[in-house]
């Protein structure tokens, strides 16, 4: 049986506070983040739009989870966290299904989950009906999920991404918007697959 610290927690969450100006260059200080602008490819009308983010993360997401939220709440999102709050073993498929019904039921405009690799979480996600989860490894397949896929919930591999890259991946995710013509179109088939399994069960 693996030994459990018990002050691990506690640990991750006092050096967020230090570390977290290492995810971005240029991150302000926490003294000045009530004053700090918000990103420049974060435009108003998007924060107008997406107010509050779920987030959850397994153990294996956790530390990232918590980074995420804090600087999330710097830019002045209402953050909604699903858990985990520990790095003890949790089933991912919980955490996801967590986040994906704040989204299904309009409760957050987004959501972000965290795992090892990001890729459970998306498959457990995308079981919630109205959700579009998609895992995005670089800037380019979060511009494309928002833009092309109209997704709405982000996965992220903690253990393949450091923690500069996963920022710049949310930053992407919020401020892309959804696009129109052909993408709405096609979008839509996604949906209509959905309601057919369902309808027909």
């Amino acid at each position: 049986m693996t030994a459990r610290h018990p002050n691990i927690e506690a640990d991750v969450r006092a050096i967020v506070r230090r570390i977290v100006d290492g995810l971005a260059e240029g991150t302000p200080h926490e003294g000045a983040a009530s004053t700090a602008p918000a990103p420049a490819n974060i435009t108003a009308a998007d924060e107008a739009n997406i107010a509050t983010i779920a987030i959850g993360g397994d153990h294996g997401g956790f530390a990232l989870k918590e980074k995420l939220a804090f600087r999330l709440r710097e830019q002045g999102f209402v953050v909604d966290d699903c858990g985990t709050d520990s790095t003890e073993a949790v089933d991912y498929p919980d955490i996801a299904a967590a986040v994906a019904e704040k989204v299904a039921s309009h409760a957050s405009q987004v959501g972000i989950i965290i795992d090892g690799a990001g890729i459970g979480s998306s498959m457990a996600a995308n079981k919630i009906r109205g959700v579009r989860a998609a895992l995005c490894y670089d800037v380019s397949t979060a511009h494309n999920a928002r833009e092309h896929n109209h997704a709405n919930v982000l996965t992220l591999g903690a253990g393949l991404i450091g923690d500069a890259l996963a920022w710049q991946i949310t930053e992407e995710f919020l401020a892309t918007p959804y696009g129109e013509g052909r993408h709405a179109r096609r979008v839509a088939k996604i949906d209509d697959l959905e309601r057919s399994w369902v309808e027909g069960s």
